[in-house]
């Protein structure tokens, strides 16, 4: 869905109510609409709440199975968003018909279009964690440029060494004095996921993680065409970017899912007739 999709269909998402998800190879899932996830974070960052949001794909399904601090992550994330095609499909099968993919990057760009939309009445700026300071730097102005009324209220390029408690807190206190509504953060799967859920309840405000929507949209990384995205086939398009980095990923996770996705469909209770 393009921006203008978006605005529209954002006048019609009202504050969200029961939360409804899906088991999809183990992890709950959202059953959500893509204007009504937006209104959802929107309201949260308004009310400064310790809250984070997950964006999983086929990757993080499965590294949920297999890593045990990923999956209490996903477990504890206030909104499990259906990236991938396969898992906004599986959801479908499992009777949401009309459940869409939510795209890390794309929801980024809408939510940036959308804070901005609204200008200097709402108040609300966004916060943006992860990325080398060149990709940081880049996405900052192209961000200026697109959206005139967006405030960035701050940028930090963690060290690829864990932090220390002290560097830690000096993050965690300049996010706090920046007034963010939201903190972007683009360190990667798992890690994004296990870090939001350390900080969960110690930042006041929405954590979400976007893995390489800073690259994307900084133009250091090529997006997939909007046909490949829609067709399910972003990760050949990753893969052929960077095969030597991403072949056994693919390999290993989307084989292990399609397995996975086949047992759970196969084990699932079938419906009676009305006749039984």
């Amino acid at each position: 869905m393009d921006l203008a999709g978006w605005r529209s269909a954002a006048h019609e998402a009202s504050e969200p109510g029961a939360r409804v998800r899906e088991r999809v190879i183990g992890t709950a899932v959202d059953v959500v609409a893509r204007p009504q996830s937006i209104t959802r974070v929107r309201a949260w960052a308004a009310r400064k709440e310790s809250r984070y949001v997950c964006f999983c794909n086929v990757h993080a399904l499965v590294t949920g199975r297999r890593d045990g601090r990923m999956n209490a992550a996903l477990a504890q994330s206030d909104l499990v968003a259906p990236d991938g095609a396969p898992v906004a499909w599986m959801l479908r099968r499992l009777g949401h018909g009309r459940q869409e993919r939510i795209n890390g990057p794309d929801f980024f760009w809408a939510y940036c279009d959308a804070v901005a939309a609204a200008g200097n009445t709402a108040g609300e700026s966004i916060y943006l964690l992860g990325g080398s300071e060149q990709t940081l730097a880049q996405l900052q102005l192209r961000l200026t440029q697109s959206f005139p009324g967006l405030r960035i209220a701050g940028a930090y390029s963690p060290p690829f060494r864990p932090l220390t408690d002290e560097e830690d807190q000096a993050m965690i206190d300049a996010i706090h004095a920046s007034g963010a509504g939201t903190v972007w953060v683009g360190l990667g799967c798992p890690k994004q996921e296990i870090w939001m859920n350390a900080h969960k309840g110690r930042i006041h405000a929405v954590m979400l993680g976007v893995g390489a929507a800073f690259d994307f949209h900084a133009g250091t990384l090529r997006l997939a065409p909007a046909w490949m995205r829609e067709c399910g086939l972003e990760w050949l398009h990753r893969l052929l970017s960077e095969p030597r980095r991403l072949w056994k990923r693919y390999l290993t996770t989307n084989t292990a899912f399609l397995v996975l996705v086949a047992r759970q469909l196969l084990e699932r209770p079938k419906a009676r007739a009305p006749h039984e």
